[in-house]
């Protein structure tokens, strides 16, 4: 894919939402840490709805460490991974609260050091709690990137890398979250809705479809 084209399917998706956000429900720095932790495998709908109960009653790292592995459980127990997710998001507060003061790092490195925070994580956290241009692939950023082949790659890390080359400064900082949108609502794995898309005519798919 030429530059003129992929700058024009970035510039489609800022106009059509300038102002992109997550859809995972959160008020600080460490709630967005707790919501993508626990979003592994399981839909931002079903952690919405755990996190909505449970950060009313603990929000910080000494509450929730405070519940204890079990007794967050109770709170997070419909999300998929629950028993092992406890375990992680239970050492992480304990990790926040000895090392970082209780506060969630504004490092790479550090964010993973934390059990449960791999790469992808610790990109959300960076970019949608301190505005770092970074990009988290997910499937469905993996997904759009190599059927329109705005950057195509064989897996994750590749299609990380092509991104962050190809993108232009601009439109770095939301680049992920337009992706993942599109990716949820319209380039769907199973039969993409190429007759309401937006950059259809930029795509390079080849099995587009009618609707």
């Amino acid at each position: 894919m030429n530059t003129l084209k992929r700058r024009e399917i970035l510039t489609r998706l800022r106009d059509n939402n300038p102002h992109p956000e997550t859809e995972l429900n959160f008020s600080s720095p460490f709630e967005l840490l707790v919501a993508v932790t626990l979003s592994a495998q399981a839909t931002d709908v079903s952690v919405n709805k755990a996190t909505d109960k449970l950060f009313p009653v603990a929000n910080t790292p000494e509450a929730i460490y405070a519940l204890g592995v079990d007794g967050l459980k109770t709170y997070i127990k419909t999300i998929g991974l629950y028993n092992s997710k406890a375990e992680n998001v239970n050492k992480a507060c304990k990790m926040l609260i000895d090392l970082h003061n209780s506060e969630v790092p504004e490092n790479r490195e550090a964010l993973v050091a934390l059990p449960g925070v791999g790469r992808k994580t610790a990109n959300v956290v960076l970019n949608t709690a301190f505005g770092w241009p970074t990009i988290a692939v997910d499937t469905h950023i993996f997904r759009v990137s190599n059927r329109t082949k705005l950057a195509m790659g064989k897996n994750v890390d590749d299609v990380e890398q092509k991104l962050l080359k190809v993108v232009p400064a601009e439109f770095k900082v939301d680049v992920h979250h337009w992706l993942i949108l599109h990716g949820r609502y319209t380039c769907i794995a199973r039969k993409p809705r190429c007759g309401s898309c937006l950059i259809e005519d930029l795509c390079e798919f080849k099995d587009k479809t009618e609707h």
